[in-house]
Order: structure tokens, then C-alpha cells, then sequence
């Protein structure tokens, strides 16, 4: 039986590895215990076809070592003990141990001592957050990365070899991918490489020749392939971020219709990702502190959508884009830190006050850093007027509230009153009684 083109198209070494330069490209972390031989326990969290499995298969590849896969959901303790008994006999075993966040304390319990011989090299492979799915006994034994989706031109470079490859990938057939195609198929797969290798494969191979002995991959053949359809068959791929830019300024201007209309279009390309993250930069952009419950509330229906997964990710979405197109708006909160960095990076800074300056530590004193600091919770409202900007931009102001929504006319109201206090020193400075 023909493996699918993913598995066939795994990296032998590391200079092969697509993406996740910041693990395996030079003088980087694993790139250095594989140069060194000197490896060590690893787990590799990510999304789905990101390259968790590319990188221990390069790894095994690049050092000689024999590799062996097990899934800690479905194989048996005794799985375990045949690699066990091999890395005896071999020396060293790498071991891709995929869905390692479902090991459970039997299969643990035999596997910890040879993660302390170091017979076995263990790749632990996981979706799910480490630090929170996972024994701490096999997280203190392990280094943990985290890995990434791949961007579209790290996917359209792995795509391209695929189709060149004559030994291992589709380099045989008279393949002609169109550029809207190619352009969808690794846009609708997400970063996910797997999906899209193998999305090209059915496509290829259930696609008959044309009349020139052409295997012609055209846009509706990949949609059909990789069962997500594109936003519009616009050559340059314009209409993607047209219709994000649409969703964005429809919820801006409160039209909750449109911004239900975007989010549709979205949500038919399959866009779950882009619609997460465009919905959180609008909740704290366009909402912010007008109505921060509702930002809040959008972090949870994004985090319900990415659980859930097409198609009942649409139901907290649309709750969400309904609640922000119709709160209360402001921008107040990217205006302010964009000021700021505008003066930062303009040079508009200075030293820190020497009260304000860290006196942790032995001789700090005698240079004056936090001798003068007054310490608000000691004082009437918690609260006393010092000098907290540097001399040379003391009296910069960045924030200016807005009035919708009571939570910042609140807000502004205290900032206000706070303002007035530090330059007519009008709220009372001295101490608490202790």
C-alpha cells in the first residue's frame, strides 16, 4: 500500500523542515543538540500539520538513530516495551510519542526511567498545551517547543517541492497547478501541510489527463479536493482580505446585518483561524473600554469556536460579532499606545526618576535610586502626587477618554480627577495613621 504524499514527503534531515526556523535553522536550539549529538527529551506543541512530526523525523534522519512512532491514545504498554527492548540492544531509540498529553500513569510510570537512561530520546507531539495536559514528571524530563502555522509561501515552497520530487512526491505526473489554485490550497488549509499535501494528491490522481496529456488543476477541482471553497476566484487573491478589512469595518460602524454577512463568507472558505484572530483585534481595537465584558466574552467564543470546529464553531461566533457590532465603541486604548510608542520612537524619552529606579539590591541608596519614592497605599485614597515620567516628557499625555459606554465615562471621570490632583496637588498627601 502507497503511503500518502505527507508521509512520503517527511524530512530526512533538518535543512529540509519547512518553517520553524526558530527551532531548527542555524545556531537555533535543536539545529544545536543535533549538531552537538547531544539530544535530549522534547515535546512539540501545535496546531495540527505544522511539522511536529517533520522535525523528529529529521531529527532520527540527521543523527541514525532508529525512530519509531507510537500513539500514547491507542498503543499498549507493551508497544512501549518492544522500543524499550530495541534501544537496549541499539543504543539510542528516538521515539515519536504523538498525543503524549494521553499518556497515561502506567504507560508513564515504565517510560520514566528510560527517559533518565537516555535510551530512549522521547518527541512528545500534542496539540494541547503542555503546561497544563501534561504529568509534570514528564515535563520536568522534557524541554518544551512550541511550533507554528506555516505561513502561505512556507507552504507554497513545501507544495512546489512536492510537485518536483520524482522519488518521493508527485515529480512523475504532468502536473499543471493552476496559480489560483495552488493560492487557495494553501490558503484553505490553514498552515496545516499535511492537508494540504494530501488534498494535492487526491486532486492530482483522480484528475484525468486533458487533451494534451495535461493533469490541469484548476481552482474548482482543489476547492472540491480540500472541501473548502474560495472567497472569490479573483487572481490576485484581493477578496480574502477584502472581505476581512469588510468584517472588521462593518462591526466598527454597528451594522451587526453586514457584519453577520462577512462573517458568513468567512466561515465558507473555512477561515477559523482568521476569523479568531480578526475577532479578538476587533474586541480590544473597536470595542476596548467601552464595553470590555465584551472583549472578554469574544476570547471565550473564539476559544469555544477553535474547540468546537466547523460547523458548531459558527454559533459562538455569531453570538460574538452580534454583541460587538452593537456594544458601545472605542478606540481610545490602541490611540493611547500608539502615541506612546510614536514619542518612544521618536526619541522622546528620558531617565527614569531616581525614586522610581529599583533599590533591590546592595549600594542602591548611595546612588539615591528609591530613597525618595512615596509609597501610594501608605497615603489617604491611596494615592499621592510624585513624578512618575522622566524629566524630559513629564507632561506627555497619551490617553483621552471616549464617552461611549458607561465603564470608560467611569474611567474618565477617575483619570480626570487624578490629573487635576498631580498638577494642583488637591487630594490629601499625608500618611495613613499606622
Amino acid at each position: 500500500m502507497q503511503q500518502p504524499l505527507a508521509y512520503r514527503m517527511r524530512p530526512t534531515k533538518l535543512e529540509e523542515v519547512v518553517g520553524q526556523q526558530h527551532l531548527v535553522g542555524p545556531g537555533k536550539i535543536i539545529n544545536r543538540m543535533v549538531s552537538a549529538k547531544m539530544l535530549s527529551s522534547m515535546i512539540l506543541y501545535g496546531p495540527p500539520g505544522t511539522g511536529k512530526t517533520s522535525i523528529a523525523s529529521a531529527i532520527a534522519g540527521s543523527t541514525k538513530y532508529a525512530f519509531r512512532t507510537l500513539n500514547a491514545a491507542t498503543d499498549s504498554k507493551k508497544d512501549l516495551q518492544i522500543v524499550a527492548e530495541e534501544a537496549k540492544m541499539s543504543g539510542t531509540v528516538i521515539l515519536l510519542l504523538d498525543e503524549i498529553h494521553r499518556l497515561d500513569k502506567t504507560k508513564q510510570d515504565f517510560l520514566l526511567p528510560h527517559l533518565e537512561s537516555g535510551r530512549i530520546i522521547l518527541i512528545g507531539a500534542t496539540t494541547e498545551n503542555p503546561y497544563i495536559t501534561i504529568n509534570p514528571a514528564i515535563r520536568s524530563r522534557t524541554q518544551i517547543f512550541q511550533v507554528f502555522p506555516l505561513t502561505e509561501e512556507q507552504m507554497e515552497t513545501a507544495v512546489s517541492r512536492a510537485l518536483t520530487d520524482k522519488e518521493r512526491g508527485l515529480g512523475n505526473l504532468p502536473i499543471d497547478l493552476k496559480p489560483e489554485a495552488l493560492q487557495q490550497l494553501v490558503r484553505a488549509t490553514n498552515g496545516d501541510l499535511r492537508s494540504a499535501l494530501n488534498g494535492l494528491e487526491l486532486a492530482a490522481k483522480s484528475t484525468p489527463k486533458n487533451k494534451t496529456g495535461r493533469i490541469e488543476l484548476t481552482l474548482p477541482i482543489i476547492e472540491e479536493s480540500v472541501q473548502h471553497k474560495a472567497l472569490s476566484s479573483d487572481k490576485d487573491g484581493d477578496a480574502h482580505y477584502d472581505v476581512i478589512s469588510a468584517l472588521q469595518k462593518s462591526i466598527r460602524g454597528s451594522d451587526v446585518n453586514a457584519a453577520l454577512h462577512y462573517l458568513a463568507r468567512l466561515i465558507e472558505a473555512g477561515d477559523l483561524p482568521i476569523i479568531a484572530r480578526r475577532l479578538m483585534v476587533i474586541a480590544y481595537e473597536d470595542i476596548g473600554l467601552a464595553n470590555p465584558p465584551a472583549a472578554s466574552r469574544t476570547v471565550t467564543a473564539v476559544e469555544a469556536a477553535q474547540k468546537l470546529g466547523f460547523p458548531e464553531a459558527r454559533i459562538p461566533l455569531a453570538d460574538a460579532v452580534i454583541e460587538l457590532s452593537i456594544s458601545p465603541k472605542s478606540n481610545s486604548g490602541i490611540t493611547a499606545i500608539d502615541r506612546a510608542l510614536d514619542q518612544v520612537s521618536a526619541g522622546g524619552f528620558g531617565d527614569v526618576p531616581d525614586h522610581l529606579k529599583d533599590a533591590h539590591y546592595k549600594g542602591a541608596e548611595k546612588l539615591g535610586h528609591g530613597t525618595e519614592y512615596k509609597y501610594p497605599h501608605a497615603f489617604k485614597n491611596d494615592w499621592v502626587q510624585q513624578q512618575y515620567l522622566p524629566d524630559k516628557i513629564k507632561h506627555a499625555k497619551y490617553y483621552e477618554p471616549k464617552q461611549n459606554g458607561r465603564f470608560e465615562q467611569a474611567l474618565g471621570q477617575q483619570y480626570d480627577q487624578l490629573l487635576a490632583a498631580q498638577e494642583n496637588s488637591t487630594l490629601d498627601q499625608k500618611p495613613k495613621p499606622n
